[in-house]
């Protein structure tokens, strides 16, 4: 649980008035990476044990799991009974990226939560977009809702969302105004602190087209394609006649243009997986599964620099996630078009 390691020194750090980013914890010498925001929401871990840590974010992540499987019920429209839903978790421990999340006692699942809580309710719901924004200031990932929130016309809720992310980033510098400053106009630019872009952990454009031209910085031959797919992405996930399309393909379109979206960044594959069921896509359903179960990625050689040699044919199972995000985009276009067409012709008929 290296990652919850790096939450509790960055609570310690924060009661200790020591400096949020200039320290590394484990034997991988990792460093702090979030706004301070999350590092004020990590300091209860601070007085807790080791032992006791890593507990405390292995139940909280398997009840988290328990409550993505019920929102992703919900937004696919599935009526699951207590019995199943505590089955279909069961399951999805066995999903490489929820496992992977329990392993580094991540927060993925946390934020996975408040994104899909906040979305599935209905238009128009009080304070309808706050725990977006907060999920945005804990990890800034989640923003890119606020887009969609804006882009399908509900900017009610893009404001609140906004204005809640706001909040967080003045709370942070209100309470940390030296560790804000460090991260908002010099940390937040330096990437590389996070991590190799081109290790097969990374299940990013940047990290597909790093192990395919062997570069460990890419360049326009990354941030062009990525540029293209936010793009695409976006409008595709605005043009969705349902959020049950329109958040899946927010999620993807994230995960892919993010510089770094290691493995278990990719838990949005829950919800992904219940939508394609309760759409009668069963076999499609389990091939995704069954991808997001395989672990391809861990049985290639990928130490040292490793990652950055693997011939042609290793390659999709080096990159199966963004590859299999790529697919999804592509594959939607058309329906997605089909079902605007058909909502348009409705409406004026």
């Amino acid at each position: 649980m290296a990652d919850a390691l790096v939450y509790q020194a960055e609570g310690e750090a924060v009661l200790d008035g020591r400096d949020l980013y200039g320290f590394t914890v484990t034997e991988w010498h990792l460093p702090a990476t979030y706004p301070p925001f999350a590092a004020l929401l990590f300091t209860p871990t601070a007085w807790l044990p080791a032992t006791a840590l890593k507990a405390a974010f292995l139940g909280a992540n398997t009840v988290l799991l328990f409550c993505l499987v019920h929102l992703s019920a919900r937004l696919a429209g599935l009526p699951l009974r207590p019995p199943a839903l505590c089955a279909a978790t069961a399951l999805a421990l066995w999903l490489e990226p929820v496992f992977q999340t329990l392993l580094f006692g991540q927060i993925n699942l946390a934020l996975a939560c408040l994104v899909l809580w906040d979305l599935t309710r209905p238009d128009g719901a009080r304070g309808k977009g706050v725990a977006v924004g907060v999920a945005a200031g804990i990890k800034l990932t989640p923003a890119v809702f606020i887009a969609y929130l804006l882009l399908t016309g509900r900017r009610r809720e893009a404001a609140l969302a906004t204005t809640a992310l706001t909040g967080t980033a003045l709370l942070g510098t209100l309470v940390l105004p030296a560790a804000s400053a460090d991260f908002w106009l010099r940390r937040l630019y330096e990437t590389g602190r996070v991590g190799k872009p081109w290790i097969v952990d990374n299940q990013s454009l940047q990290g597909l087209v790093a192990r395919m031209l062997g570069e460990t910085a890419p360049g326009p031959a990354w941030w062009l394609p990525a540029l293209l797919t936010a793009a695409g992405g976006l409008w595709l996930a605005a043009q969705a006649p349902d959020d049950r399309h329109g958040i899946l393909l927010t999620a993807v379109t994230a995960l892919l243009v993010s510089p770094i979206s290691w493995s278990h960044h990719w838990v949005w594959c829950v919800p992904l997986i219940a939508v394609l069921v309760a759409q009668g896509h069963v076999r499609l359903a389990a091939l995704t599964a069954a991808a997001f179960t395989a672990r391809t990625m861990w049985l290639l050689p990928h130490t040292g620099d490793l990652d950055l040699h693997l011939p042609w044919w290793q390659q999709p199972l080096a990159s199966p996630y963004p590859l299999l995000g790529l697919a999804l985009l592509v594959v939607l276009r058309p329906q997605l078009s089909a079902s605007s067409s058909s909502a348009s012709t409705i409406r004026y008929a």
